[in-house]
């Protein structure tokens, strides 16, 4: 297996929302199975694709690769092939630099509802470089057609979503629907859910009667409180494109630990450099 499959098959895994760990020969120093630039690629279960040289030494990579994982750290790490009472061979006689680098699993923006602003919704977070799925249960508007090159297409009521996608800490909801009773069946699931985003389109009024009906069927102020709505920042925004922007600025915000404000500056040098 080269390098250039190994890659690819990084590149997939970042695709289809797995987390890997890339293992890549640095340096080696005397005898040694495999050159600099030789990669391997470590999937959460300990299944690899590629490899850095096998025997015990890949098997310590292997670890290597699932700590990182665990962790999010990258690493650089020696191995030697010439000390028998650390299981090495003892043949090879030669030593290896391999650098050890998890990939995390893209965030994944899931759009909930394809008319006009989800459509522009999802095109903006594609170009952001989140993994976009969207949903309608209109079979036409949640179509590569209707959307092109998305990750996903769910096609079902708002209901069902929940239970047709990984709900992860790095899933962000943007739900972009037409009314009331598609927000009483989609939010109860979204709300159990450990994802950092949840957001509904819609005016104050709209949201108020949401909470009403969420309430009458025993769901929590503290739990209704973690809904971002009405969705988005306040740009005063019109066209589907422009309150997609305002999504995805709040979105942004959020998971880089921003705080909106404006970061205009007026003062001198020396003053910048004091805060």
């Amino acid at each position: 297996m080269d390098e250039q499959n190994v890659l690819e098959a990084l590149y997939q895994a970042q695709q289809s929302g797995n987390a890997v760990a890339l293992a890549t020969v640095i340096r080696t120093h005397g005898s040694m199975p495999r050159h600099a630039g030789s990669k391997m690629l470590i999937y959460s279960d300990g299944k690899i694709m590629g490899t850095v040289g096998g025997g015990a030494m890949e098997g310590r990579v292997i670890q290597d690769g699932l700590a990182a994982l665990a962790d999010g750290q990258p690493r650089m790490v020696s191995y030697t092939l010439n000390d028998l009472r650390d299981g090495d061979p003892g043949v090879c006689g030669g030593s290896a630099d391999i650098f050890v680098e998890p990939y995390g699993v893209l965030p994944t923006l899931v759009v909930i509802g394809c008319g006009h602003v989800g459509k522009a919704l999802a095109e903006l977070g594609k170009w952001l470089g989140f993994r976009v799925l969207v949903s309608d249960d209109r079979a036409e508007l949640c179509s590569p057609e209707h959307i092109p090159n998305m990750h996903g297409y769910i096609v079902a009521p708002p209901s069902e979503v929940a239970a047709r996608i990984p709900l992860t800490p790095q899933t962000y909801v943007a739900a972009v629907t037409r009314g009331l009773p598609v927000d009483e069946q989609l939010f109860p699931t979204l709300l159990s859910a450990p994802i950092p985003y949840i957001g509904l389109i819609g005016s104050r009024r709209r949201w108020a009667l949401t909470v009403k009906a969420l309430e009458e069927r025993g769901v929590s102020r503290e739990q209704l409180a973690r809904v971002r709505a009405p969705i988005g920042l306040e740009l005063n925004a019109e066209t589907p494109q422009e309150i997609a922007l305002s999504i995805m600025a709040e979105i942004v915000m959020l998971r880089r630990g921003g705080d909106g404000k404006p970061m205009q500056w007026i003062g001198t040098p020396q003053q910048a450099d004091a805060q």
